[in-house]
């Protein structure tokens, strides 16, 4: 269709209202001539500035022009067509970096009639490292070149399991690369047999790696070829009437042919790595479910569940939308596989070649993308399917019961803790805890709760300085001022809620420094522990505002509202004292080694570099202290003595 032909007169949602109607300023006809045949991103925006939607293009102007057509609009995208009244766009190379592109704009400009994934959890690998006796651990974060990779898988608890069946059956290590260089004699796991116990000698480097390569081979799905070679080496084994290591393989084949029952969906064919894709909608939320195949085996399903920003028209995308959304902001970070799956949408028939030649773009290879598979891939698209509407199921259950807790603890706060879009999952809280010692190591702790979950991204923690050792409302202050001094300078938002894990002390703190800045001090809210601080007997506490204070609230063990605070107060706490513990450990390391003749900053460094920690370098010897780079071999022999407590002759040796 030309741009001529835009009706752009009448109402592109279909209504009758005129009222209802785009602003004439904005002329569609005009906009849409002035675009490239280029691929790119564009924005809509409503009259009030606020960003409507984000999206890409192979072809802007045949893109934009679709959605001001007369007919074939979903309800969701004529609602939004209607509000437009302004448009934007930006030119790029391709389509894959409009994908890029887009999916940073949906970050920063938060469009309401976008779907956007909230799933901001990394996905879980299996590595094994590059040294020379490889290490098999679970990785999370970027990959490199020094390891090899395999994943990734949808959970951590699926790529644990992998990690643990390999272990038994290929012996390989899992221990930290500083206590393995410092063993003397096998652990516990060499000891039982589940680790080949290479730290002390009792496998060849060549026999190791060759468990490696097959470990490797199994997870790159050859599962049969390295089962067939383990039943010849138990048969030849038993030939020998070697029966000890013929059980040994024995327990081997034992565990590999478990992990494959338990992974029991095999591919045919070469199509061994596949992700496959269904979605649900119901009652006005949706969610995504993700099965991955990888190396042959079936690893289990992700449900996610985005946010489609339209709660309040009463319109939800269609499968085709939610699956095109999370295929493009899902796969511009992660690996593509051979072979995508996804569950038909007749209403979108094009679907399937839109995102082939995507992905294939991004991945600079040809990439399938299949909506009726036959036979073993059909089962997967079902048990896919499934999968979406159970989850959805069950997350319509909590989010009904987060829900209610939201809309209590509105309720009892007031209309000042209402959120301005009216939506109870709009509300927000961050909360705020100090830890420490005896006034050793302090850390506070902010939690975020949002979206009706908390936040664990978001989170912060703040190493107090320059404060009396025990002054928590000295502490209190610090961190709220490091938290709130960008709000005061408008570079951030204040949150619905600000809970200070206290009474009213430290909430007075908490509104002083906000007088300080500028900031509503009526969001802080205290929560004063009961009585043995048991759950359930918690009093909310409120500041002096004007000065009058409001009467503190004890909600009582069965609210609602007490238990979403005591579970938002009770992770804040958490969070505090894992931190404060891991500071005071690292402090009191680093603590005894400052007290050692000859020991500065740098070769300190070293040393607890090299160990791993003071438990390992204590355990070491003095030859082995000395093969860190900088220690000589008298300094060693120094170390090891004040290490343990032995006297030091005038050459610098230990006496005996």
């Amino acid at each position: 269709m030309s741009s001529e032909d835009l009706p752009l007169p009448e109402n592109p949602a279909g209504e009758g209202d005129s009222a209802s109607a785009p602003e004439s300023v904005f002329d569609a006809a005009a906009e849409v001539r002035t675009l490239p045949h280029l691929p790119g991103c564009y924005r809509y925006f409503a009259k009030d500035g606020s960003c409507l939607y984000v999206g890409k293009a192979r072809d802007l102007k045949n893109r934009v022009s679709s959605y001001f057509r007369r007919t074939g609009l979903s309800p969701r995208i004529a609602l939004m067509v209607a509000k437009i009244a302004r448009l934007e766009t930006t030119v790029t190379r391709s389509e894959a970096e409009a994908l890029l592109l887009e999916n940073n704009l949906i970050k920063t400009l938060h469009p309401r009639y976008n779907i956007r994934l909230r799933d901001d959890a990394s996905y879980p690998y299996i590595r094994i490292g590059g040294e020379e006796f490889p290490r098999l651990s679970y990785y999370r974060g970027g990959v490199d070149r020094k390891s090899r990779f395999f994943g990734p898988y949808p959970s951590s608890s699926a790529a644990r399991t992998a990690i643990e069946m390999l272990q038994k059956a290929f012996l390989l290590r899992t221990c930290e690369e500083s206590g393995f260089r410092n063993r003397q004699r096998p652990c516990l796991l060499g000891q039982i047999g589940r680790c080949s116990a290479p730290c002390c000698g009792r496998i060849s480097v060549e026999d190791y790696r060759a468990d490696c390569r097959r470990a490797e081979d199994f997870l790159l799905g050859h599962s049969r070829e390295v089962l067939d070679e383990l039943e010849k080496r138990m048969w030849a084994a038993s030939e020998a009437w070697e029966f000890e290591e013929a059980a040994k393989l024995r327990d081997r084949i034992a565990s590999l042919t478990q992990m494959r029952h338990q992974q029991a969906i095999e591919t045919t064919g070469g199509d061994i790595d596949a992700d496959i894709a269904a979605a649900a909608v119901r009652d006005g939320a949706a969610a995504i479910n993700l099965a991955m195949v990888r190396g042959g085996r079936h690893l289990g399903d992700r449900a996610i569940f985005p946010k489609i920003g339209t709660r309040e028209d009463g319109a939800f995308p269609s499968k085709g939308e939610l699956i095109e959304a999370f295929v493009s902001q899902h796969y511009a970070d992660l690996p593509i596989p051979a072979l995508l799956i996804i569950e038909p949408d007749p209403s979108d028939p094009e679907l399937p070649k839109r995102l082939s030649e995507l992905l294939s773009e991004l991945a600079h290879r040809r990439v399938p993308v299949v909506t009726e598979p036959q036979e073993t891939r059909r089962r997967w698209l079902e048990m896919c399917i499934q999968g979406a509407e159970i989850a959805l199921m069950r997350h319509l259950q909590e989010e009904g019961t987060q829900l209610a807790r939201l809309k209590e603890l509105i309720e009892i706060l007031g209309p000042g803790f209402e959120p301005p879009s009216g939506d109870p999952m709009d509300f927000s809280a961050e909360c705020f805890d100090i830890s420490h010692t005896q006034g050793e190591a302090t850390q506070a702790s902010c939690v975020v709760f949002r979206e009706g979950r908390m936040q664990s991204s978001l989170y912060r923690r703040f190493n107090i300085t320059g404060i009396e050792p025990g002054d928590d409302y000295g502490a209190m202050k610090q961190a709220l001022e490091r938290r709130y001094a960008p709000v005061a300078r408008g570079e951030a938002e204040l949150p619905t809620l600000v809970l200070i894990d206290g009474g009213k002390g430290q909430v007075e703190m908490a509104r002083e420094v906000f007088a300080e800045f500028g900031l509503d001090p009526s969001v802080i809210v205290g929560v004063a522990k009961g009585e043995g601080r048991k759950t359930g007997l918690e009093t909310l506490v409120f500041p002096l505002i004007d000065g009058e204070r409001r009467e503190p609230l004890t909600l009582g063990l069965m609210s609602k509202a007490l238990m979403l605070t005591a579970e938002i107060r009770d992770e804040a706490h958490r969070f505090a004292i894992t931190g404060m513990r891991a500071r005071r450990a690292k402090t009191r390391n680093a603590s005894k080694l400052e007290d050692f003749e000859g020991i500065g900053p740098k070769r300190r460094a070293k040393l607890l570099s090299h160990f791993g920690g003071m438990k390992q370098l204590k355990n070491a010897s003095a030859e082995d202290i000395a093969q860190v780079p900088g220690i000589s071999r008298a300094l060693a022999s120094k170390i090891y003595a004040q290490l343990h407590l032995q006297p030091i002759d005038a050459g610098g040796e230990t006496a005996s």
